[in-house]
C-alpha cells in the first residue's frame, strides 16, 4: 500500500495523526510546506527521514528525559494498520497520549532568525537581554529559552516572554519546559559537536502523562532545528543549513508568493532529499537505506 485508507483523527500540514485508543499512530507523509503553503510536489524520504531521527534522539535521551514513543515496529501496531505495513515502515510511530503543554519550548543557542531581528532593534530576544556586538550566527554567550505561542493551522505562533509564558501555563510548568528543555538542548549539541555539527536552536514540545513531564512530537530533526556544519562555520553570514531551506529560497527567488505555488524543479527535489539524508547520516552515524529496503 502506498497510503492509508482510513481517515486520520487529526491532519497536519505534513503528518498524519490516527487515534488508537490509549496511543496514538504519527505518520510523517513527504509532503512539504514552506512559508505556510503546502507545496504540490513531495521530498522523497523525508517524512522516514524524520521520523527515524526523532526516534534516535527519543532512544539516546530516555534516560534523560521520558518520551512518548512506543513503538515504530509496524507488526506491533493495531490490527487495521498492519496491511499498511509496507507504507508504515520507517515513517510512522505509535505513541502513548499526552496532554501537551499549549507552548513551543525553544531554546536558542545561536542568533539567527526572528531572534536576530529582535536583537537588531532592542538588544533582547524575547524578552531576554543580550550582549553588544552580536552578528548573525553569533555563539550566543548561554543558551537562552525562548517559548512561542502553539499557533492553529494555517496561522504563525508567536514569539512570548518566559513571563508570559508563565501567565498561560503557570509559574511551575515554565519552570518545568525551560530546565527540560535547556537540558535535552545541551546535551544533544554537546553530542552534536562531536559529529561536525552546530545546534543552533532548534523546538520542543512537551505534554504530561499523568504528573510527568514527556518530551513529544519530533524531536531535533532537520525541521525542527537548524542544523549547521561546523566546517566553515563563520560568524557574521547566514549558514548553510540541512534543511528545506534549499527549497525556501527557490521559491523567494522564483515566486512572488501570490496564488498557489508553484511546482518545484528536479533538481531542487532531489538536493532537498539528498540534504536531508546527509543530515541523518552524519546525526546517526549511518547511512540512509530505506526501511523497505533492509
Amino acid at each position: 500500500m502506498s497510503a492509508i485508507e482510513l481517515r486520520p483523527h487529526s491532519q497536519g500540514k505534513v503528518r498524519d495523526i490516527y487515534d488508537c485508543g490509549d496511543t496514538l499512530l504519527m505518520v510523517a507523509s513527504d509532503r512539504v510546506s514552506a512559508y505556510d503553503y503546502i507545496l504540490p510536489d513531495e521530498i522523497p524520504y523525508k517524512g522516514e527521514i524524520l521520523t527515524r531521527i526523532s526516534a534516535f534522539w527519543f532512544n539516546r535521551f530516555a534516560d534523560l528525559i521520558p518520551n512518548h514513543m512506543v513503538s515504530m515496529d509496524p507488526t506491533e501496531y493495531p490490527v487495521e494498520y498492519k496491511k499498511y505495513a509496507d507504507y508504515l515502515a520507517g515513517r510512522s510511530m505509535l505513541v502513548r497520549k499526552a496532554k501537551t503543554v499549549p507552548i513551543e519550548a525553544i531554546v536558542r543557542g545561536y542568533l539567527t532568525g526572528s531572534g536576530k531581528k529582535t536583537y537588531d532593534q532592542d538588544g533582547t530576544v524575547c524578552g531576554i537581554r543580550l550582549p553588544d556586538g552580536l552578528v548573525e550566527a553569533s555563539q550566543i554567550p548561554e543558551a537562552i529559552f525562548t517559548p512561542s505561542t502553539k499557533a492553529e493551522l494555517g496561522e504563525h505562533d508567536e514569539n512570548i516572554s518566559y513571563e508570559r509564558c508563565e501567565q498561560i501555563v503557570g509559574a511551575s510548568v515554565a519552570a518545568q519546559l525551560r530546565d527540560a528543555s535547556l537540558k535535552v538542548y545541551s546535551a544533544a549539541a554537546e553530542y552534536a559537536a562531536t559529529r561536525g555539527i552546530i545546534i543552533a536552536d532548534t523546538k520542543f514540545e512537551f505534554g504530561y502523562i499523568g504528573e510527568q513531564l514527556t518530551l513529544i512530537d519530533e524531536c531535533l530533526t532537520p525541521d525542527s532545528s537548524r542544523f549547521w556544519p561546523s566546517d566553515g562555520y563563520e560568524p557574521g553570514k547566514v549558514q548553510p543549513s540541512y534543511d528545506k531551506q534549499y527549497v525556501r529560497d527557490w521559491l523567494r527567488a522564483n515566486w512572488d508568493m501570490t496564488g498557489e505555488p508553484p511546482h518545484i524543479p528536479a533538481q531542487v527535489v532531489e538536493e532537498t532529499s539528498a540534504r536531508y539524508k546527509e543530515a541523518y547520516r552524519i546525526i546517526t552515524g549511518e547511512e540512509f537505506v530505506p526501511a523497505k529496503e533492509q
